[in-house]
């Protein structure tokens, strides 16, 4: 039991450290927002309209996707610390999988640890409090 919880803590840790890397690199589109705002604007000549737009609403939509899926993250590790959100935990363990290598690692990891029946126990006898 106490070998479950502490990879539960480690685990949680490492969904905050992940959390935190994937809203720092979703901040990397801000480039590519402010370049075409730049084009919009007309710093950059020749150029058609629709490239920056189409720039800037590609970085819209990478930048709130990371950070989506980074508050996740976060709420994943505090629902391991908890031991609340079983299946919320799982799915962001599954798509974690998705993010090569250190996501990979971590949603494996993470399914495995939430696979355990003594686990799941931990989960449902909080569940029930």
């Amino acid at each position: 039991m106490d070998r479950d919880k502490q990879h539960l803590k480690l685990l949680s840790i490492f969904h905050y450290v992940f959390g935190g890397l994937k809203a720092l690199f979703a901040c990397i589109f801000f480039i590519h927002f402010f370049i075409g705002a730049a084009m919009l604007a007309g710093a950059i000549e020749d150029v058609p309209t629709f490239v920056g737009l189409m720039l800037i609403a590609m970085a819209i939509v990478f930048i709130t996707l990371g950070w989506a899926l980074a508050v996740c993250l976060f709420i994943a590790g505090s629902s391991l610390t908890k031991r609340k959100r079983y299946t919320f935990c799982l799915v962001i363990a599954a798509i974690n999988c998705m993010s090569m290598p250190f996501g990979t690692i971590l949603g494996i990891f993470t399914i495995l640890v939430l696979m355990r029946p003594s686990v799941k126990e931990l989960f449902a006898a909080n569940k029930t409090l």
